[in-house]
Order: structure tokens, then C-alpha cells, then sequence
């Protein structure tokens, strides 16, 4: 469905300059978001009042032209290197089409991402298996498909792997490791310890004897290292010194056992910013940092520098995202003011997760009322069910308002809920002033269909 919607030309992200967006409290915002002259903010041309009137709310919608831009500033960012999109941040079929003809490749964590992948026409050899507790079924199906890379996350998975491999064949494989790095915006987001679930530690020699046995399987290809040390790091020293101590083990292997692995994965993790004010990682500046330290640290090593990839996920969609909500009341309790929308933890858990802040705003009219600190919270039945606490908001906030809230466009409908049997949200993408559905709204008729019998 693409539908044009009214009100404004089109506006390509590059005409809003920075500060004018910055002055506006658009900075965390799509680069093409800007005010109009009623109050309201449009995102790829389309305004967003008439976007929540022709598809109800809560809707997310999500700006083409920003997630494209997004894929090729890695590309520059990240010359000869394999930019590898974490479909776990959102995943459907128009997404993936984006991020094909962008020139990227794919990371999945199930086989049910993987299928969704292949069925849309990704080309298997470009995606690259996950997961720390891989199922029978998810390494058969990736064996079926002929996925590109499967990554090795535990011992377990070495025989395991290996017995599902016809004879005859070989499968490429990645060894995830452990560099003891603490990186990341939340304990629950932090991967790069040996006190966690993931990957193997180079510290202990497990990362290490996971080698030995991996060059003994005549049907696995070690061909790398992977390391992922977090999410939402907002500075470029974690990932030199997890690098650093990667590539010292890349040289102990090619020691020990002769052999220069040609790749390393330093998966993604690369911050956004949420609110105005907060920090984001700098593309251009990491991509510069970790290519010289790698060519700087191979050549003290005496190995050849291997291919390199990285794994960017919420850093290619977050800020291209935007969810829309209706108000549905607003309670004053002694000194607290709640404003309750339509929606909630089921389309956003991150906030209930992980303590993410955001900035909602009122859009679609211009209020002269002081400001007023609010707490936005959601509909369902739940205490804990806040999107946002102590925030401005104007005071005359009422029934029927419109609350927009940016940097939408990862890990709320991946993680997304039908909790009190309230359907998942639609997602429109939005471009050059046109509007198309990408992601129907689940019905309750959709939620009913899973209950067969009693």
C-alpha cells in the first residue's frame, strides 16, 4: 500500500541542516524530520498527523532515506570491509531489500530469521549464523540453505555441527570469543566478560582449545575470529582494546598451529542517542581507529591483516524510526502528572528492560501552555509499564493528543508483545513524501487464530 499524504513537498535528509534541527529538539530525529507550520513534524515529507489518521495508533514509521544513508556512511566508514546488518534490531521483507541493495550482508540468530531472510530473496552466502544455544533445527536449516557463516558460540556446538555435515562437504565457520572487555550501556547488554553467556574466553584458553578442535573437524572451514563485546558504546577505546588482544590470539594460532585465519568479525554495538544531549559513537572515527590499529597490530604481530567485518544493528534503524501514539488520559496524583497512551511495554519493553530514556513530543498542534514534567505510560496492566519518565511535556497535554516518540526503529517491534491481547503495531515507511505499509496491525482475530481448543 503507498499512499501519498498531503500537506508538504518532499525533502531530502540533506536540506535540514544540523543546528536547524538541533534548535527545533529534532536532533535525534530522522535527518529529514522538520517542523511544520501547524505545530506538527513530518518525516520524509510526510506530516505526521495525517500519517497517524491514515493509519491508526500506535503506529512506528520508519524513514527509507535514513536507513539507506545510514548503510552507506558504514560502507564509507568501513572501506574493504564486510558490513553485515544485525536483523535482530527489525526484520521484515522491505528492510531487507533496503540493506541488499545497499551492499550489505546479514546477521540472523535463528533459523526463523534465517528463513524470513531467504524466502525474501537475501542471498544465503551473505548471512552469518548467531546464537549462543543454536537448535537442531537452526544449524540443519542454515545447512540447507547455505548460509554463508555459522559462528561458533560453545564447545557443545563442534561435534554437533560437525555431525550434521553430509560427507564430502565443508562448512565456514567463526569462533566467537571472549576478550574480557566491559562495554555497553546495561549489565543485560554487556558481552564482552567471561560472566556472561556468550562466546568463548580467551582468557581461560577455551577460545583457544575451541580452535584446536575446530582445525581437527575435516567438514569445518575455521576461516575467523568473532567478537562482540556489547551494545550501546558510545567510545572507540573498548573496541581497540578487544581488538588488540583478538589479534593476539590470531597470531598464537597462526604459532601453535600455522595457520592465518583471513577474517575477523568485531560485531556491532555502536551507540545512538535516545534524547538530545546524550552521546552516539562516531562512524567515520571508528572505522578509521580499529582499520590502523588492525594493520598496526598485525604488522607487530607478523601476520597478514585479515577481512573485516562488523555487525552495526540498532545503529543502522533506531534513528530512522519514529512511533506514534494517541493520548487516552491524563491523571494528576499528588505531584505527579501520567500520560497514558495507547500503547506500551507490548510495542516498546526496552524502557521495563533495559531503564532506555526517551524524548516523546507533542506534535500536531502548537500549545502556548507552560511546560509541565509528565511521566508517559502505557495501557497495560503493569506498574512498570512507563515509556517515559519525567519528561516535558506542555501543560495543557489532553485526550487525544499526539505523542510521537523518535529513535523508534529498533528492538520495539523485534521484541513486541500481544500482552492483554493488544495487537503489535503497524510499520509504514515513509519517503519522499509517500507513505507505504510494510508490517500490517496484528488483529485480535490474528491472536485468536493461535488458540485452537480446549
Amino acid at each position: 500500500m503507498t499512499t501519498t499524504l498531503h500537506g508538504l513537498p518532499a525533502q531530502s535528509p540533506a536540506s535540514v541542516p544540523p543546528d536547524e534541527r538541533a534548535a527545533a529538539g529534532l536532533s535525534v530525529w530522522p535527518a529529514s524530520a522538520r517542523l511544520t507550520s501547524h505545530g506538527d513534524v513530518a518525516v520524509g515529507g510526510v506530516p505526521l498527523v495525517e500519517a497517524a489518521e491514515r493509519f491508526g495508533t500506535p503506529v512506528y514509521l520508519l524513514d527509507e532515506g535514513e536507513v539507506r544513508e545510514r548503510c552507506r556512511t558504514y560502507l564509507r566508514s568501513f572501506p574493504d570491509t564486510d558490513v553485515v546488518y544485525a536483523a535482530k534490531a527489525f526484520l521484515c521483507r522491505a528492510l531487507l531489500h533496503w540493506v541488499r541493495e545497499e551492499g550489505l550482508g546479514l546477521d540472523v540468530c535463528s533459523a526463523g530469521e534465517l528463513e524470513s531472510a531467504v524466502t525474501a530473496g537475501f542471498p544465503p552466502d551473505r548471512i552469518v549464523l548467531h546464537g549462543n544455544a543454536k537448535s537442531p533445527h537452526d544449524l540443519e536449516a542454515a545447512l540447507r540453505l547455505g548460509v554463508g557463516r555459522i559462528v561458533i558460540d560453545s564447545a557443545w556446538e563442534i561435534a554437533r555441527l560437525s555431525a550434521l555435515i553430509p560427507d564430502g562437504a565443508r562448512q565456514k565457520v567463526l569462533v566467537r570469543v571472549v576478550p574480557g572487555v566491559s562495554a555497553g550501556g546495561h549489565a543485560a547488554i554487556r558481552t564482552g566478560t567471561d560472566d556472561q553467556k556468550f562466546g568463548l574466553s580467551i582468557n581461560d584458553g577455551s577460545a583457544a582449545h575451541a580452535v584446536a578442535r575446530i582445525l581437527d573437524q575435516p567438514r569445518l572451514e575455521l576461516v575467523g575470529l568473532h567478537c562482540h563485546i556489547g551494545s550501546q558504546i558510545t567510545t572507540v577505546k573498548p573496541y581497540l582494546t578487544a581488538l588488540r588482544r583478538v589479534v593476539g590470539l590470531l597470531a598464537q594460532i597462526r604459532n601453535q598451529h600455522g595457520t592465518a585465519l583471513p577474517e575477523l568479525d568485531l560485531g556491532g554495538g555502536h551507540a545512538v542517542a535516545h534524547r538530545p544531549g546524550e552521546a552516539a559513537l562516531d562512524i567515520p572515527t571508528l572505522g578509521a581507529r580499529i582499520r590502523r590499529e588492525l594493520a598496526a597490530n598485525c604488522a607487530a604481530a607478523g601476520i597478514p591483516v585479515p577481512r573485516l567485518t562488523v555487525e552495526p544493528g540498532r545503529a543502522l534503524v533506531g534513528p530512522a524510526g519514529v512511533a506514534l501514539y494517541r493520548v487516552l488520559a491524563v491523571k494528576r496524583t499528588g505531584d505527579r502528572t501520567f500520560v497514558a497512551v495507547d500503547g506500551g511495554m507490548s510495542d516498546n519493553p526496552r524502557p521495563a528492560l533495559y531503564g532506555v530514556r526517551y524524548a516523546p513530543r507533542l506534535v500536531g498542534r502548537r500549545s502556548t501552555a507552560g511546560p509541565c514534567t509528565t511521566t508517559v505510560v502505557g495501557r497495560h496492566c503493569e506498574a512498570g509499564d512507563v515509556l517515559a519518565a519525567d519528561v516535558t511535556m506542555p501543560g495543557d497535554i489532553r485526550p487525544g493528543d499526539l505523542v510521537a516518540v523518535p529513535v523508534a526503529g529498533a528492538y520495539h517491534l523485534s521484541m513486541a508483545s500481544s500482552y492483554n491481547a493488544v495487537g503489535r503495531p503497524p510499520v509504514v515507511a515513509v519517503t519522499d513524501g509517500r507513505a507505504r505499509l510494510l508490517v500490517r496491525r496484528e488483529s485480535l482475530a490474528d491472536i485468536n487464530g493461535r488458540d485452537i481448543g480446549l
